[in-house]
């Protein structure tokens, strides 16, 4: 790129590869295996499975929303049923339950972890319990930005009232709460390798199954739920979600750089950390304490006007201004105007979050000279 240090953009996150995904793509060419399933799927899930560890069964599929989708199916989700979502979230944690005709019920956040706050959520169920004469048919919290949601206490509340939990891990993959990885608390937790995630395969997500019977029966579902029969013969609605060959194969190439991926932002974070510790008005967002161990998937800064100088708005297009991708934090589903009806439970955090938050480049492939950057730009 021809140009100064200056004219080069700083994305937010971009995909980084480690060098082996070619070599998987070309063993797909060279052995005709580029139609959907194959090889690749079947080692990138076993990989993908290993990684999470014993009980870990994962599905490789064509989007984290459609894991999100077949969890939700495989729950008895359906017309008319409520389930509690996290507020404060991407709208893919809460456009499944709609496709299966069901109701999302939002829960706001606590300020610790920015992710689903247990005394509201124990505070949702009995509410509704009472309002509808039925619990919510299951409950999906989610480890936002790659920070582990506070899962002893969510699966206490859930298991006290029998109701299962589908993890939307799709932020998190690599982060781990007490030593034990995201995505392996619930009945099922969805992950997304979306373009700007820890690992990518360019598109596509995965569903991760407790048992083996539950990943067979979610690859019947992802599959047009064909029965076993020499003719076609569906008894099921199914869904075409299956990941293609093509890009499982980046999958296996991005397992290998994994934890380098996971590494690189944590230092990233701490490097924004150190930089900007002082800086009136600008705070990194941290991790609770020992047990959360966040993959900082995207670092986060609260912006407080009254001691910065401008808004969280104003930095966003300062930076937009020095070819710099920022963002800014989701805004909650409860404010979404297509939520509008959804109930909601809420003390105010997640708005007050939304109001302040921006999100910094992160990538693992960014240089700390490219972090210096970034920094100048909120210092000077």
């Amino acid at each position: 790129m021809v140009g100064t240090q200056m004219d080069k953009k700083i994305w937010l996150s971009l995909a980084h590869m480690g060098g082996h995904e070619q070599d998987f793509i070309k063993e797909a060419f060279d052995t005709n295996w580029v139609v959907p399933l194959g090889p690749n799927v079947n080692a990138f899930e076993a990989t993908l499975s290993a990684y999470l560890g014993k009980d870990c069964h994962a599905v490789a599929l064509s989007a984290g929303t459609a894991a999100l989708h077949l969890g939700l199916i495989q729950l008895g989700v359906g017309a008319g049923d409520e389930v509690i979502c996290q507020s404060f979230t991407f709208a893919a944690s809460a456009n499944p339950v709609v496709y299966c005709g069901g109701v999302p019920v939002f829960v706001d956040s606590e300020e610790e972890t920015w992710n689903m706050d247990p005394v509201l959520l124990e505070e949702a169920i009995l509410d509704r319990k009472e309002k509808t004469g039925k619990y919510p048919k299951a409950i999906v919290p989610v480890h936002l930005y790659g920070m582990p949601a506070k899962m002893d206490e969510i699966c206490a509340v859930a298991e006290k009232y029998g109701i299962p939990v589908l993890e939307d891990a799709a932020e998190a993959l690599g982060a781990e709460y007490k030593g034990r990885k995201c995505g392996t608390f619930g009945e099922f937790a969805a992950l997304s390798f979306n373009g700007n995630k820890i690992i990518t395969t360019s598109g596509g997500g995965a569903l991760i199954c407790r048992t083996e019977e539950e990943a067979a029966r979610t690859k019947f579902y992802a599959t047009q739920a064909r029965e076993n029969r020499p003719y076609y013969q569906h008894e099921k609605i199914g869904y075409n979600y299956r990941m293609s060959n093509i890009c499982a194969g980046i999958g296996r190439g991005q397992m290998e750089v994994l934890d380098a991926h996971v590494a690189r932002r944590r230092e990233i974070h701490a490097l924004y950390t150190k930089l900007l510790a002082g800086t009136p008005g600008i705070t990194v967002k941290q991790s609770p304490g020992a047990d959360f161990d966040s993959s900082f998937w995207l670092t986060c800064i609260l912006v407080e006007p009254e001691k910065f100088g401008m808004d969280y708005e104003a930095l966003r297009r300062k930076f937009e201004a020095a070819n710099i991708e920022t963002r800014p934090l989701w805004k909650p589903m409860h404010m979404q105007p297509v939520y509008a009806d959804a109930p909601f439970y809420g003390n105010g955090t997640s708005e007050k979050i939304f109001s302040q938050g921006l999100c910094l480049p992160s990538g693992s492939s960014l240089t700390d000279e490219d972090i210096f950057r970034v920094v100048e730009v909120i210092k000077f």
